[in-house]
């Protein structure tokens, strides 16, 4: 039972986590709640020593501090620190951290091209026809989710739980 938590958990709350974002600018605080609270309760399951435990601490305390200085001078949301947190917690100190990261990055960068070039063309957008939410138009922000959930998803099957899940499952 613990396999079909570590699988689908973490994706579904990171998918939910960007569609949020998008349509709404804002990601709820439950979804972090939930991705740290399952992970304390699977993670004795899962068969983790109690260092490898410390070190998926490690990472979210590392991510943590880096994004909250960013928070701190006004770069990042406090939902995308916290959300990304939070997945750093599943991926542990690692190289599917690492990878996470780098692809959150990467895809973060894309995204922000993306929403700036569809708010300068949002009348011409309009009149064609294509539908946007309005709260993507005329935000100031960009709703980064969408990057951490992309960057979660593509890196989470590298990450050690994942590994764990498929080659103790039955």
């Amino acid at each position: 039972m613990y396999q079909l938590i570590v699988l689908m958990l973490p994706p579904l709350c990171l998918a939910i986590a960007a569609l949020t974002d998008l349509f709404e600018m804002t990601i709820p605080n439950w979804i972090s709640v939930v991705l740290i609270t399952v992970f304390l309760l699977i993670s004795p399951m899962s068969g983790l020593s109690l260092a490898e435990f410390g070190w998926h601490f490690a990472a979210a305390g590392l991510v943590f501090s880096v994004c909250f200085a960013l928070f701190a001078l006004n770069v990042m949301g406090g939902g995308d620190a916290k959300l990304l947190t939070a997945a750093a917690l599943w991926f542990g100190f690692n190289h599917s951290l690492f990878e996470f990261l780098v692809l959150t990055g990467y895809l973060g960068g894309m995204l922000t091209i993306v929403i700036v070039l569809l708010r300068v063309n949002w009348d011409k957008l309009a009149t064609v026809g294509l539908r946007l939410p309005q709260t993507l138009m005329v935000a100031t922000k960009i709703p980064y989710a969408i990057a951490i959930g992309a960057a979660g998803l593509l890196a989470y099957p590298n990450s050690p739980l994942v590994i764990a899940a498929i080659q103790s499952a039955p």
